[in-house]
């Protein structure tokens, strides 16, 4: 039940340590009977292999394994979580007590899991993970930035175990390459009179002109109809900020944003998580991070400082970087026993420089968290339908439309941008279309193919029109004042998007929490069958992009769904 007063905007459409882990004297023996898992063509853009030898005992790596989770591939998931549970201890075993063990490995000691079982990690040498995973580990450097990582272009597992295995890292994926937020700074508001709004409320429809320059919180709050809701479940009702890429949030810089534009919640403050060896640098604030929890309050909210991002900068000790930043985040949630009911993140990369494999194991655990309740929301990015030059990593260097992971993942919600109030508008650099990974989750069929009854041949072999769409909602995206080091800055993208529309999310499971009911979860069915109702049309605009102008806005009279 959607809470009357509340309305939004709607839009469719992973270190190298030193050990002794083998036990005795144990024969390696290559096991040639091995599947190929994932290949580069090519040598991905922007990295070059280096001449370095990597000397057998000298160099180790530890070998992240995901095991599959099996109700997942016969989208049994929320019906059959005993099975879940069985069948990842199955595999566990099989891999555990099995192809590691047979390979001299003490499990003992060179071994750990997660607790659901599911990720297996182990330490070895180079030379013994080439065998295990079938592959030829090198140096690579990547030419922009000048950081060294120990990838190979390819891996295999055991053909008995194929089944058993999503991915196995670090192998072929050479980290995010163009790993980003999806904001940009526009200018600094020098003159505040220019806020004309700051902190003065309004009447339903009565949003002024000036939220089409500068967007507060009043405009938000009166934009989307929840000016006069009052939350009642702060106790309980949490809402998370991931962020990645040594992205601060400051605790200064919110009490400032809140005297400008909402004294009501000065003195409300936030949680500062550290993941994987993120931090915490209050002297050097990152408008990603103050936009995405400036504009959330007066919920509860827990900042994820993420480490292990790519780039990095290696030293003698650390040659290789193993860590995955969305894995690290999810393994360490799936270990806590309280996790927020809302929450958004404002990175993603091009699809295609994520492997597959890699891409739906994360995918498959985004969908774990919506069945625990969680809803999370992903910016769908700012590229139009596609940035850069829109040509292909497989080696053909065809010109595509590129969707952005992970909102292409049909288990989140993906959140795209608009402008302007009185309409309101789809931004331009909002970026949306149709996953090349995941194929169309059956909660858009409708939606999806009634869009293509309108699109008719256009951009045909553009994109992959049996792939999921996205994004799925959108919500203001541009001109966001957001303080930084005390300075008020002009912000745009749909990293602004994404934190507005989780914060009307956290409201309406505030709302459903005072009501005895559970939280909203995994948004996406709920919102394409009946969700939409109350959630408006936007009915205009394109994403420009690839040498096209992109997508036009597409209404179906009260669905709110356009492809942006």
């Amino acid at each position: 039940m959607v809470p009357a007063g509340i309305l939004v905007t709607v839009a469719a459409a992973a270190t190298c340590i030193f050990a002794t882990p083998l036990k005795g004297s144990s024969p390696r023996v290559a096991n040639r009977d091995l599947v190929k898992k994932h290949a580069h063509v090519q040598v991905p853009r922007d990295w070059e292999m280096l001449d370095v030898h990597l000397e057998d005992h000298r160099h180790t790596i530890s070998l992240q394994i995901g095991l599959k989770q099996e109700i997942l591939m016969r989208e049994l998931f929320f019906d059959k979580q005993l099975d879940v549970a069985l069948m990842t201890f199955i595999y566990f075993r099989q891999v555990h007590d099995g192809w590691l063990t047979e390979h001299g490995i003490d499990i003992s000691t060179a071994v750990s899991r997660s607790a659901a079982l599911d990720w297996l990690k182990v330490t070895v040498p180079i030379s013994l993970a080439e065998i295990l995973v079938g592959a030829k580990y090198n140096v690579f450097r990547n030419k922009v930035t000048g950081a060294r990582v120990i990838r190979t272009l390819e891996y295999s597992v055991p053909r008995r175990l194929a089944n058993h295995i999503d991915v196995v890292q670090p192998t072929t994926f050479f980290g995010f390459r163009d790993f980003k937020t999806h904001s940009h700074v526009k200018g600094i508001i020098t003159n505040k009179a220019n806020a004309a709004d700051t902190t003065k409320s309004y009447t339903v429809g009565g949003v002024p002109s000036s939220c089409n320059d500068i967007i507060t919180p009043s405009c938000l709050r009166t934009l989307y109809n929840s000016i006069n809701y009052t939350a009642t479940q702060s106790a309980k009702n949490l809402v998370g900020v991931a962020g990645y890429l040594n992205q601060y949030a400051n605790y200064a810089d919110l009490q400032t944003f809140f005297l400008q534009y909402r004294p009501d919640a000065t003195g409300s403050s936030f949680t500062t998580v550290q993941v994987n060896g993120g931090g915490n640098d209050q002297s050097h604030p990152g408008v990603e991070a103050n936009l995405d929890i400036q504009h959330q309050f007066p919920d509860p909210h827990v900042y994820y400082s993420t480490g292990g991002s790519p780039p990095y900068l290696p030293d003698s000790n650390t040659v290789t970087n193993t860590n995955e930043p969305y894995a690290e985040w999810l393994n360490y949630l799936a270990n806590q026993t309280t996790i927020p009911q809302t929450i958004t993140t404002s990175y993603g990369d091009d699809e295609q420089t994520v492997p597959l494999d890699y891409a739906t194991r994360v995918c498959n655990t985004f969908a774990q968290l919506g069945a625990l309740g969680v809803s999370l929301l992903f910016s769908s990015g700012d590229g139009g339908v596609g940035a850069g030059n829109c040509t292909t990593n497989d080696g053909t260097n065809q010109v595509k439309f590129l969707p952005i992971f992970p909102a292409s993942c049909p288990f989140v919600t993906s959140v795209g941008g608009t402008t302007r109030v009185s309409p309101e508008v789809g931004v331009s650099f909002s970026q949306g279309g149709f996953s090349n990974y995941f194929a169309r989750p059956s909660y858009q069929s409708a939606a999806v193919s009634s869009f293509f009854q309108t699109l008719g041949a256009t951009y045909s072999g553009y994109y992959n029109a049996s792939g999921r769409g996205f994004p799925d909602i959108s919500a203001q995206g541009d001109n966001f004042s957001v303080v930084v080091s005390g300075i008020t800055h002009l912000v745009g993208g749909t990293s602004a998007s994404s934190p507005t529309a989780a914060s009307i999310i956290a409201l309406l499971n505030d709302f459903r929490l005072s009501q005895g009911k559970p939280s909203l979860g995994f948004l996406n069915p709920w919102l394409y069958s009946t969700g939409y109702q109350g959630l408006n049309d936007i009915t205009s605009g394109n994403n420009p992009g690839c040498g096209t102008k992109g997508f036009l806005c597409w209404s179906r009279l009260g669905s709110g769904y356009v492809v942006l």
